[in-house]
């Protein structure tokens, strides 16, 4: 068992030291904006396009960008551009433990009918919960709770 135990954690790390999750995450993201007839050609295109970009920047390691910087990066402009910040391509999170598991507590956040209609309303057609099945969006929905904010507030600030 613990051999089995061994070879999870060895793939774990692989998969956190080349950012696949952030890398696979930020594919589907962009499969399912483009909604392509063909979506392993898709798949393979991103693919190829995001492997000689890291080629062609000397990239060590998958680091999630995104098809639509690719493309642009591969039209040359005629003006030379003015360096911008990097967009993200994907954010990813840490690899859960089976003590996690144990310890997880579901967040039940009450809410009435109205509610629900307009969270399902409101996320039916984004593509970051197109991919979820009854349960999940169930347990997204029932953690989610209203936040108010003032006019001129900051919620959210980049970088």
């Amino acid at each position: 068992m613990a051999a089995a135990e061994q070879g999870v954690r060895d793939c774990e790390r692989y998969v956190q030291k080349h950012n696949i999750q952030a890398l696979l995450k930020d594919c589907i993201v962009q499969l399912c904006v483009a909604r392509p007839e063909r979506p392993m050609r898709f798949l393979r295109e991103f693919f190829e396009k995001l492997e000689k970009e890291q080629l062609k920047t000397g990239w060590n390691n998958a680091s999630g960008g995104n098809a639509a910087n690719d493309v642009n990066a591969a039209s040359p402009t005629a003006n030379p551009v003015i360096a911008t910040r990097n967009r993200r391509g994907a954010v990813s999170a840490e690899v859960y433990t089976e003590e996690d598991v144990k310890g997880y507590e579901r967040k039940v956040i009450p809410k009435d009918y109205k509610t629900m209609a307009a969270l399902s309303k409101a996320i039916a057609r984004n593509v970051l919960f197109s991919h979820l099945d009854d349960s999940e969006r169930s347990d997204i929905f029932d953690a989610m709770f209203p936040v108010t904010h003032i006019a001129g507030d900051v919620v959210i600030q980049q970088g």
